[in-house]
């Protein structure tokens, strides 16, 4: 059976209101089936970069450690800031030798603490799994490149425009066919695979609770439908569902329907 495993942090996040990912986290947990999700206690102080490049690492670790003591198999992540799925693969039970990993998203995430701009470490996530950037955050083993998968990136500044060129990657377009996702995982070879949303990735028109909004994104039932198929071809290993930050309760109700189609994708 599916679990959910809801982590609010917000400290990875570079948005003014990132405090408002807890908002979403919970709003989210609010319409998913009680016995089958936990709810971390995760901190609530902003906490210490401790010497490095990457903001709030001292709470950053902490949540890693809760995510670490929490994770059973076919579990679903809600977040918090979409970094969380760093912490998630690094407990994957049965590890991630023969893992593939789906990374929807508008933005690249492909920084490092030299070269971002913010020191948040939603923006060096996707580069954490690939085991890079900084060593207390970065996923060890990583995540082979050839086994990346990305989707719907469209908002990428230069150094990351670089950084990913040698990933495979899919465009909001390649996913009018429904196959398209399935074919470009089950090329990498790999026997599971993790999908990452952020729900970012997602068109404004389709959802107004994110920090970040990028036009020209992904219909939730095109995203749907590529998952649904996926998981017709290589078996979920888990998931993750992260950056929903409604501005007010109400917001949070009008998006409701479109994350939930999300969740009954992955679940």
């Amino acid at each position: 059976m599916v679990r959910f495993l809801v982590v609010p942090q917000w400290q990875g996040s570079p948005a003014a209101r990132a405090m408002l990912l807890m908002d979403g986290a919970s709003a989210i947990a609010g319409d998913l089936p009680r016995a089958a999700t936990s709810v971390l206690d995760v901190p609530i102080e902003a906490g210490e970069s401790l010497g490095t490049g990457v903001r709030r690492l001292s709470a950053l670790l902490r949540t890693r450690e809760l995510v670490a003591e929490s994770m059973t198999t076919d579990t679903v992540v809600i977040g918090g800031d979409c970094s969380v799925t760093v912490a998630a693969l690094a407990s994957l039970p049965g590890g991630t030798d023969d893992l593939a990993v789906v990374w929807c998203d508008a933005h690249g995430d492909m920084h490092t603490p030299e070269t971002s701009p913010s020191g948040a470490f939603s923006g060096m996530a996707l580069r954490a799994v690939l085991g890079e950037g900084e060593p207390q955050l970065a996923l060890s083993p990583a995540i082979p490149r050839d086994r990346i998968v990305t989707v719907g990136l469209r908002n990428l500044d230069d150094a990351e425009v670089t950084a990913t060129e040698d990933l495979r990657g899919l465009t909001v377009e390649d996913l009018d066919d429904p196959d398209a996702l399935a074919d470009a995982v089950a090329a990498t070879g790999a026997a599971r695979v993790w999908v990452h949303i952020d729900v970012d990735v997602l068109d404004p028109a389709a959802i107004t609770g994110v920090s970040s909004p990028a036009p020209f994104g992904l219909a939730p039932a095109a995203l749907s439908a590529a998952i649904r198929a996926l998981r017709h071809r290589v078996p979920l290993a888990g998931a993750t569902i992260a950056g929903f930050a409604p501005r007010t309760p109400a917001d949070a109700v009008d998006d409701l329907g479109a994350l939930l189609r999300l969740v009954g994708a992955v679940a």
